[in-house]
């Protein structure tokens, strides 16, 4: 099982201090307001979400967000996290951090739409990729240092991730699965390459309380890769009457591609289901599971 704790835990006592190399910023109000994997996020005013990165891991990663977001973000039909406050390392801190504006809306899993509003996530999510992949940017992004479209790699992971949940007795695969795997490792080594958000599920796409999607977060694994990595929700999210929709919305995608979007689907939500149980988290557990066996089919 992974360690989710932090390496480095920023308190309100050194945030504050942090935010001290920005003086034009009068804080009138901070709080904690959410972690993951990779950030710690304090609210400034209930206006700027400023990121902290929790293992020195992501650090590359939030290098990269700081360089390609403001230029992407234009591009774009959903709002990104583009950072408009940019903080140096410092005492107590050795890595560099952001603060952007804060996007509205509320993490999908928690949102437990319904089947139809997942149809128009997945059309709203299909023209923000096609986007997204056609899109160029100035700096020169690297290959996904964690090869995820690269099925010698992602398909042994992915194994060992449902191996993790079938010992904690949270999800047993149907044989449907391993034929799956057994395929996708045959698959040659993919030569498409575009920019990526990287790590595309649930828990990045921020949705209004109308059902509309309001941005896309986290994009600290933003690289280049084949965008296949980047569909994994057409199989996890969406329900299955909304992939022809997804898909006429986004483009033509061969059949290598989708089962690679299939592996990395399993892949994710395995991990997210892992993540869930371990934390404590049961909304995401819950979502994780059953982006499983939509994926598993």
């Amino acid at each position: 099982m992974p360690d989710w704790g932090a390496e480095l835990v920023v308190d309100e006592e050194l945030a504050r201090r942090l935010l001290g190399q920005f003086p034009e910023l009068e804080i009138e109000s901070l709080r904690p307001f959410a972690q993951g994997w990779d950030y710690t996020i304090w609210l400034v005013n209930e206006e700027w979400a400023f990121r902290f990165p929790r293992r020195e891991v992501a650090v590359s990663g939030v290098r990269r967000e700081i360089a390609v977001l403001p230029q992407l973000a234009p591009l774009l039909p959903l709002p990104v996290p583009a950072p408009v406050f940019v903080g140096e390392p410092a005492d107590g801190f050795p890595w560099p951090f952001f603060g952007s504006a804060l996007l509205p809306g509320r993490e999908l899993g928690e949102a437990a739409l319904a089947e139809p509003a997942r149809v128009e996530i997945g059309r709203s999510l299909a023209r923000f990729l096609r986007r997204l992949h056609e899109a160029e940017v100035a700096h020169d992004l690297p290959a996904d240092a964690n090869r995820r479209a690269d099925m010698s790699a992602r398909v042994p992971k992915t194994r060992e991730q449902l191996r993790e949940l079938e010992t904690a007795g949270i999800w047993q695969r149907p044989a449907a699965v391993e034929r799956l795997l057994e395929s996708a490792e045959e698959l040659p080594a993919s030569e498409a390459a575009a920019i990526v958000h990287g790590d595309l599920h649930f828990r990045q796409v921020l949705v209004a309380d109308d059902e509309t999607p309001t941005g896309v977060i986290d994009w600290v694994d933003v690289c280049r890769s084949d965008p296949a990595i980047d569909l994994s929700m057409l199989w996890s999210y969406i329900p299955p009457e909304g992939r022809d929709i997804f898909l006429a919305e986004y483009g033509p995608v061969g059949e290598e591609q989708l089962l690679r979007a299939r592996v990395v689907a399993l892949s994710l939500s395995a991990a997210l289901a892992l993540y869930g149980h371990a934390e404590g988290f049961p909304t995401v557990a819950r979502e994780a599971l059953c982006g499983l066996s939509r994926t598993a089919g």
